[in-house]
């Protein structure tokens, strides 16, 4: 009995090394290991240097913390919190683990304390606090997290917490964690250098950046560590090298040595490739992801204006507003008819015709086409709308019309006056007196007449005692009727223009030369912020820049492109430097 006791212990112990052996070598196998990806894109052009598996699903791991990081950005850049902001530290974010900073409940942390805890310890009660301070409750941060993952683009992409801890249902891709590494530097600048930190002191403690690729390869700038047993070692690398910009990411690392290794690797192999000038666009947000819910610290997570963009403001038509004698807009030829009281009949004023579309300007109303009766005349006045017309504006010292408009008043002999404007390119008037006038010199850009200079203009008017005569304002002649023969009356004042093509008033103004490029955005309110902005940061590098906003379709969805133009290329490339150097990031481009 003994004896089998005695023999059967060699065999259990044998048996359990077996058992332990077994397991050892299966939890080492390859096809048990987390998956490996990654990718390597050409910030500058926007252009896939190298990728393996990139769209294949993996666990971010604490590269989460890249994406709660950036939604506390925008309440920083939004002014609705500040680096010495306290946050509150609730029992739930302090018991989090393992890695930490040691937070206590009732507490609070500073933002900027917060921000340096998650780059460098990558700690897991930082990203809660965080998370409760903006939403409330971690559940619900993480669904601004995956809405801000789709407008960003990173349509594979889930977040269930704050930090990264295990979760199945967590997950993302290489080529996701590349947009966000792209997008998270470009539209913050000013905050992403916390990324390049290498330590920071917490309450008399140092604590070292998990990202050891920082100080050791040249031009590395950041961005974030992470690692579960599920996903693997995993890192996001930011590389500035001169004129060159890479973001490169790699998940599935074996061990946090073979992940940077890898890295090093990719990056020597790949920034020779990388482009020197900047092409591609920010990476932008889209829009129609629904409204966010209300923050309990902050008034709103997401201060992005609403989906659509502001329209546009309708010009302002001058007819619509003021009732003068007779109405003239920038889209409408008014030709006026006078009876004189004796002498021969002249013939009727007709209307032009049209035969092509005409510039999309705002109607004159009903109401303000009606005009009053000149005080003299024998008839009230009938004006006829006529689109495609518009008229230089002038002083009254000097304006040829007037001038002529007053002579004729005064001379007993029927005259002609002609306003300056544009008629249709294919319109055409009847002759309105027996004697043809010469064209005077064409208007070079004729511009519409102010309100108090339509009012202020007099007309000719017929006498009050019997004359043989009057005068009488003719209806303007189209570009394409005959030429008028020489030693027409000298009473015309101005030769008819010819009409620009209708198109052209939609189109907007163009920018030749140069142009420098800082931000694309999907509402035109918000390019209009960020030019203002970067104006007033550049100091004179932008003196005399035209700021302009440029709509462009992108996947259905219209973006406004931030512009100053005004730029021969070397100004436009030192003004950019000068620019990033203040921490705005911009691409010259020539128009």
């Amino acid at each position: 009995m003994l004896r089998m006791r005695t023999e059967a212990r060699p065999g259990l112990r044998w048996g359990i090394f077996g058992f332990v052996a077994a397991v050892l070598l299966t939890s080492s196998h390859p096809a048990l290991a987390a998956p490996y990806a990654d990718i390597m894109i050409d910030g500058n052009s926007g252009a896939v240097l190298h990728a393996t598996n990139p769209d294949g699903q993996r666990h971010p791991a604490s590269l989460t913390k890249i994406m709660t990081l950036y939604l506390l950005f925008e309440q920083l850049e939004a002014g609705k919190l500040h680096l010495d902001t306290p946050l509150k530290v609730s029992q739930e974010a302090a018991g989090q683990s393992p890695t930490k900073l040691g937070l206590r409940p009732g507490t609070t942390l500073a933002v900027e304390d917060a921000i340096k805890g998650m780059v460098t310890r990558s700690a897991n009660d930082a990203a809660v606090v965080v998370a409760e301070a903006l939403a409330g409750d971690e559940d619900e941060f993480a669904k601004l997290m995956t809405r801000k993952a789709r407008a960003l683009g990173m349509s594979r992409t889930v977040y269930k917490n704050a930090s990264g801890l295990p979760d199945d249902d967590q997950v993302t891709t290489a080529r996701d964690q590349s947009i966000l590494g792209r997008a998270i530097q470009e539209r913050f600048p000013r905050y992403y250098k916390f990324f390049s930190i290498r330590s920071f002191t917490f309450r008399g403690q140092s604590i070292a950046n998990h990202n050891h690729l920082l100080g050791r390869v040249e031009g590395v700038d950041g961005i974030k560590t992470g690692y579960i047993g599920a996903s693997g070692f995993n890192l996001v690398t930011s590389v500035h090298r001169g004129s060159r910009y890479l973001v490169a990411v790699v998940m599935g690392g074996s061990s946090a040595g073979s992940r940077d290794a890898r890295m090093r690797e990719l990056i020597s192999e790949q920034i020779a490739a990388a482009s020197t000038k900047r092409t591609a666009p920010m990476v932008a947000e889209a829009t129609g992801s629904g409204p966010a819910p209300e923050p309990r610290v902050v008034a709103k997570v997401e201060p992005k204006p609403a989906s659509k963009a502001e329209p546009p403001k309708p010009e302002t038509n001058a007819a619509a507003k003021v009732e003068p004698h007779f109405v003239v807009a920038s889209a409408v030829s008014v030709p006026m008819r006078f009876t004189p009281p004796a002498g021969p009949a002249q013939p009727a004023a007709q209307p032009v015709p049209h035969s092509q579309p005409t510039a999309a300007r705002p109607e004159p109303s009903t109401a303000a086409t009606s005009a009053r009766a000149i005080s003299g005349s024998a008839d009230p006045i009938r004006p006829v709308l006529v689109k495609t017309v518009s008229v230089r504006a002038m002083t009254r010292a000097s304006s040829p019309a007037h001038l002529q408009v007053a002579a004729a008043a005064r001379e007993p002999q029927p005259a002609q006056v002609a306003l300056t404007s544009v008629p249709s390119p294919t319109a055409t008037a009847p002759q309105a007196g027996p004697s043809p006038a010469a064209p005077a010199p064409a208007v070079a850009k004729p511009e519409p007449l102010p309100p108090q200079s339509l009012a202020s203009l007099p007309l000719p008017v017929s006498p009050s005692s019997a004359a043989p005569s009057a005068a009488t304002v003719a209806p303007l002649q189209a570009t394409s009727a005959p030429s008028e023969p020489a030693g027409a009356s000298p009473a015309r004042a101005a030769a008819v223009a010819p009409s620009p093509a209708p198109a052209a008033a939609n189109k907007p103004p163009a920018h030749s030369g140069w142009v420098i490029q800082v931000g694309a955005y999907p509402a035109e309110r918000e390019a209009k912020q960020r030019l203002s902005a970067v104006k007033s940061k550049a100091g004179k590098v932008l003196t005399g820049a035209d700021s302009f906003t440029e709509p462009v379709e992108k996947g259905g969805t219209t973006y406004y492109r931030a512009r100053f133009a005004g730029f021969d290329k070397d100004k436009a490339e030192a003004a950019c430097k000068y620019l990033k150097r203040n921490d705005v990031e911009c691409v010259t481009l020539k128009n």
